[in-house]
């Protein structure tokens, strides 16, 4: 699709421009500057036709800050990558020094760009941005963008300075695969490593990703949509409103996901927070494959790998059956592999089984294993059949469903697994009234 990036310093309004834009609440919003970081990508539709938007973090003068410095090479590359550019500006504080440095650096790419004079919020507001006419663009636009006004007349003008030739094609049912974990484990370095490019910030200060990252991935036979997150932390070590809103963000994207890769850290091994998060997979019925990450820093012997894959599958006693790979995002090893059964686990979620299929292999085995009895009452199980559901949902029939104790029910789960490909993929057993 066509491209616009929303550039500007900080705290001018453009990640609230963004979420207008798309229509909901994608991007974090608070008056703290500095809260988007990576570019954050989003689809936009404004009079029939169909758009990309970027929104980056605010521009900021060079100094030593290593996080500012990351910053600024995304809103680079947003710049590049964008068909035109939409330069917004914040009319409360007026024209400073550092909008006539982001105008000056604009005008050397060459491109379309659309002056913005933001939080035009009342009528007395319109006589205060007559300043910006020296940045010396033929025109510019009031806009509110946190209630909409103005943003019309933009967006009109935005849609004359796309090129004719570019037709819209939607990626339509492809593989949604979120990247989760505690921070700082090498999320954003897996993404970097896989797309071959610094796509997102990388830095050793935890907290560095606030915005679940959507990118579309295909690479080396992989077709899907990659969901760079924020770390999740525990409640009592979440320190302020931004932290606990990129975690509620990355929880729903795990919740609008297919698969999810649990990133773990190999130099600190498994934590209590790594089951929580594992948790919140399970109970969404997403699929899940273990990485344990930073393999290349662990000193190995023969059974390393096994011992290592041992201790976290005793931890994790309630879901054994989860594919686990020994990782090096930034060495590139085993990051194939893990894509290829990554997708997979994409395909087995949506395996229907064949009701006779079912019936043929599993009642002659609960037949031989029957449910214990409960109070003199023999239950017995006459039929079984997956439901019409998006993720694997079993239900069987049988005389007494309230006395089917929770270990037959996991013993009818192992059998599932055991005989169809469910491995990573949580299912769900019901038993009803026959």
């Amino acid at each position: 699709m066509n491209i616009a990036a929303i550039v500007g310093r900080p705290n001018v309004g453009k990640s609230t421009l963004f979420n207008r834009l798309l229509g909901h609440r994608k991007a974090i919003v608070d008056r703290v500057s500095g809260v988007t970081r990576d570019r954050h990508y989003g689809e936009s539709y404004w009079n029939g036709i169909k758009f990309s938007v970027i929104d980056t973090g605010g521009y900021t003068l060079k100094n030593n800050n290593i996080i500012e410095e990351e910053m600024r090479k995304q809103i680079f590359f947003a710049i590049k990558e964008a068909n035109s550019i939409i330069f917004m500006v914040d009319v409360t504080t007026g024209l400073i020094d550092i909008d006539i440095e982001i105008a000056k650096i604009l005008r050397k790419e060459h491109k379309p760009i659309i002056l913005a004079v933001n939080k035009i919020d009342s009528i007395k507001n319109i006589y205060n941005n007559t300043d910006f006419y020296k940045l010396g663009f033929d025109k510019y636009y009031s806009i509110s963008s946190i209630n909409g006004s103005g943003t019309g007349d933009l967006l009109d003008e935005l849609l004359k300075t796309f090129p004719k030739e570019i037709q819209y094609k939607k990626n339509e049912n492809l593989p949604k695969i979120a990247i989760v974990g505690r921070p700082n484990v090498g999320k954003s370095t897996l993404i970097n490593t896989l797309l071959m490019e610094n796509r997102n910030i990388v830095t050793n200060i935890p907290g560095t990703t606030r915005d679940p990252i959507d990118i579309y991935y295909n690479l080396f036979g992989f077709k899907c949509i990659l969901i760079d997150t924020a770390g999740i932390r525990k409640k009592s070590k979440l320190y302020n409103n931004l932290e606990f809103y990129a975690v509620i963000r990355t929880i729903k994207s795990i919740e609008n996901a297919d698969v999810c890769l649990l990133m773990i850290d190999a130099t600190r091994g498994w934590e209590s927070q790594d089951t929580n998060i594992l948790n919140i997979i399970i109970n969404n019925n997403k699929g899940i494959l273990i990485l344990i990450n930073k393999w290349d820093l662990i000193e190995k012997k023969n059974d390393t790998n096994k011992l290592y894959k041992n201790l976290i599958l005793n931890k994790i006693k309630h879901f054994k059956d989860v594919p686990i790979f020994f990782i090096s995002s930034i060495n590139k090893k085993g990051i194939l592999p893990m894509m290829e059964y990554a997708i997979q686990l994409y395909e087995n979620r949506k395996l229907k089984i064949k009701t006779s299929v079912l019936n043929q292999t599993l009642l002659p085995l609960i037949k031989n294993t029957p449910p214990p009895s409960v109070k003199g009452k023999f239950i017995t199980i006459k039929y079984c059949t997956q439901l019409p559901t998006y993720t694997p949902q079993f239900v069987f029939f049988t005389n007494f469903p309230n006395y089917i104790k929770y270990s037959y029910k996991k013993f009818i789960e192992n059998k599932i697994r055991y005989f169809f490909k469910f491995k990573g993929i949580p299912i769900g057993i019901h038993f009803r009234k026959k």
